[in-house]
């Protein structure tokens, strides 16, 4: 090692070597400190490249199997400048031979959130013509290692799964368990040809699995943890480096390995990664989620409606179903404002006199539906005190629509010729400068027309990309993906009150590269409440609880436990209150009515409340779950039992318990107690299927 550069960042300290031939190496990513005479070995300070770029045409002598990594470019760069200004280092390499010649700016910024990391790399061409087939964003070898070196085996991978009606559901792992060895090769001279990773293709940014994860290695209390913020493609790995000694996490966009991606760069001509946020400290995965959610706060733009945290009403959900039309609205309008609702959203089919799905793209109303006109409707919303909001799913025109067969191919998404049919739907290019014009003249139209202050942005097709004017398919999603996002930025500056839910039949697409921007986000579809519950109960692992909009439906067939139940589902959260109002009972609605009072007399602290998890992080179908909001003077609790032989649950906190209250019901209906003990709250449920909320004096 020729030279050391060494950055105390917050509590992470940051180290780069200098080896021969100005070759960049970074050794010392840690919580822990650093020590001028600790030995590197040389097969680490080889496997420490800060990026890994793979050039078309170039060889990759040390690379085995169809892993990232190990490669001639990677570990070539000539380091050029290194600086750190405030808490952003900048370092820029370049590699040049006969035929290549390019310059790497890399940025690890951690200003937005203490111990919290934001890495993008940007190559340029100086050179001819090349084609790029992968660069990381996020390049860390060695991770969670100590002092004491150990077999990284026994680390523990933390992921969270998606289904449609199944989000976030965490799962874990040790790394021997999914087949990640140490030292595999008898020799001691390579690499395994073996890893552990997600790789996310086609639109739905969380179609399987959510774009972070979480490392812990429970010997040395240490957790890594990292987010891709990106609205489509996406893909991470854990593998073995340094002759299988070590642990390297590898993050970025899609890859042409992993996602048929590929980018052609001229002369002068550059490319930006996606960026990883990246965290390594000491604690558990509680901490470690615990500070995710304040860096989610902080690279969130700043708007009112993650500080009021609004009520929301929406016809869909176990309600109208689609099937919007006067005479079913003014009811449930009346309703809405009479229990206490702000905003009111009339959901999908408004546009269409019958199917709703398959020929959305005009986005005008219905008269058979509205005879009066929507602006009758919305006005009415207006007179009742409410904000009225409109579905909309602006990407998307169904094949049966008018105006979309009348419409050129270059406005749609394209491969082999031919625009791409899905689910019957085509998808828009928002590459294209004009499809962008037609989605803002949209939005404006229903702006000027209804008043309107709230969109459910909905988005049930995604898509994989095109070859029309693009490298290769991945890469026109990438550059789609971008442009909507520019697009995204533009409307907030231009209706900067505008509020707009990220939904993606649900929660298929709860990245950060959206919710940077969207202040709410629809967690789930889940129909079944009991269900339901459970997902909330876990939301705020992915999405912060300000942004986590969860249904509240009460069934006309129900009780009042069914109500209860359904209202705590939501009021640590956002609440999307839906459900047939108009048909339930004074003593039901009552309840729903309580429940927003409540909330409203809460919602103050949810920006501001830690997400707590004291019985564990909850599953589907689990019977019994809590989820808490912790203040520095009281903490929020949600208890709720689903179906248990057990009619008692207990929860362990962290401090001592002065006093308790049951927030919601305010009256008790004789089917719930609870009391406390010293640092335990514990509450006895008289039957399945009930939930209550409470709060906790510290």
């Amino acid at each position: 090692m020729e030279q050391i550069y060494k950055y105390k960042i917050a509590d992470t300290t940051i180290v780069f070597s200098e080896l021969s031939g100005k070759r960049l190496r970074l050794i010392h990513f840690s919580p822990e400190p650093f020590f001028a005479d600790r030995h590197i070995p040389e097969e680490l300070l080889e496997a420490s490249a800060i990026v890994e770029l793979q050039i078309t045409g170039v060889n990759q002598p040390d690379h085995k199997g169809n892993k990232l990594g190990n490669t001639l470019i990677g570990r070539e760069l000539v380091a050029k400048n290194i600086h750190c200004e405030g808490n952003k280092i900048t370092i820029i390499q370049f590699f040049q031979s006969e035929e290549i010649y390019l310059e790497v700016e890399t940025v690890i910024d951690g200003s937005l959130q203490e111990n919290m990391f934001v890495w993008r790399s940007k190559v340029k061409n100086l050179g001819e013509t090349i084609g790029i087939e992968y660069i990381t964003s996020l390049n860390i070898a060695a991770i969670n290692d100590s002092f004491i070196h150990h077999p990284f085996i026994e680390d523990r991978l933390h992921l969270p799964t998606n289904s449609w009606q199944g989000e976030l559901q965490w799962k874990n792992a040790r790394l021997n368990e999914l087949g990640l060895y140490y030292g595999l090769d008898g020799e001691g001279l390579q690499d395994s040809t073996k890893y552990i990773g997600i790789t996310n293709q086609t639109s739905w940014s969380c179609a399987q699995y959510s774009p972070f994860g979480l490392l812990e290695n429970e010997k040395n209390n240490r957790i890594s943890f990292w987010q891709i913020e990106n609205n489509g493609e996406w893909h991470w790995e854990l593998s073995d480096c340094g002759f299988g000694k070590y642990l390297v996490l590898r993050a970025g966009g899609p890859t042409e390995p992993t996602n048929h991606w590929w980018k052609k760069l001229k002369k002068n001509e550059q490319f930006e990664t996606v960026p990883v946020a990246y965290g390594t400290i000491f604690g558990r995965y509680s901490e470690a989620i615990e500070l995710l959610n304040e860096y989610r706060r902080s690279i969130r733009r700043e708007n009112e409606d993650n500080q009021t945290c609004p009520v929301i009403f929406n016809d869909y959900m176990n309600s109208l179903m689609g099937d919007p039309t006067t005479e079913k609205e003014l009811p449930m309008i009346e309703k809405a404002a009479e229990v206490g609702c702000e905003y009111y959203v009339i959901d999908c089919g408004w546009y269409s006199d019958g199917y709703w799905w398959d020929n959305v793209g005009e986005w005008k109303p219905s008269k058979q539906r509205f005879p009066e006109g929507l602006a009758f409707l919305t006005q009415r919303i207006l007179d009742k005190g409410m904000v009225p909001g409109l579905w909309l799913e602006i990407e998307v025109m169904g094949i049966n629509s008018e105006l979309a067969n009348s419409l050129p191919d270059e406005w749609f998404i394209c491969r082999h010729g031919k625009r791409i049919k899905d689910h019957s739907r085509y998808h828009l290019d928002f590459r294209n400068s004009e499809v962008q014009a037609y989605a803002t003249a949209v939005v404006d139209r229903l702006i000027s027309e209804f008043k309107i202050g709230y969109i459910k942005m909905d988005y049930n097709t995604p898509t994989a990309g095109s070859d029309v004017d693009a490298d290769s398919y991945s890469d026109a999603l990438l550059s789609h993906n971008r442009a909507y996002l520019a697009w995204v930025d533009r409307l907030f500056k231009k209706y900067p009150k505008l509020v707009i839910e990220n939904c993606g039949s649900g929660g298929m697409r709860h990245d950060y590269a959206m919710l940077s921007r969207h202040s709410i986000q629809s967690i789930t579809d889940q129909t079944n409440y009991l269900r339901n519950g459970a997902i909330a109960a876990i939301a705020a692992t992915g999405v912060t609880p300000e942004q986590s909009a969860v249904w509240s439906y009460p069934l006309k067939e129900g009780d009042n436990e069914e109500v209860i139940f359904n209202m705590v589902n939501t009021m640590l959260l956002r609440i999307h209150q839906s459900g047939h109002l108009a048909e339930l009972n004074n003593q039901r609605v009552s309840l729903v009515k309580e429940g927003i009072d409540v909330y409203k007399s809460i919602r103050q602290y949810i920006p501001l409340g830690k997400p707590r998890w004291y019985t564990g992080l909850p599953s589907l179908d689990d019977e019994w779950f809590s989820f808490a909001l912790e203040t520095p003077t009281d903490i929020y609790i949600a208890v709720w039992r689903t179906k248990s032989l057990d009619c008692q649950f207990s929860v362990s906190l962290p401090m001592d318990v002065n006093e308790v209250q049951q927030l919601y019901p305010k009256k008790e209906l004789g089917s719930a107690n609870f009391f406390f003990n010293k640092n335990q709250l514990i509450v006895e449920y008289s039957k399945d299927k009930m939930a209550r909320l409470y709060k906790i004096k510290k």
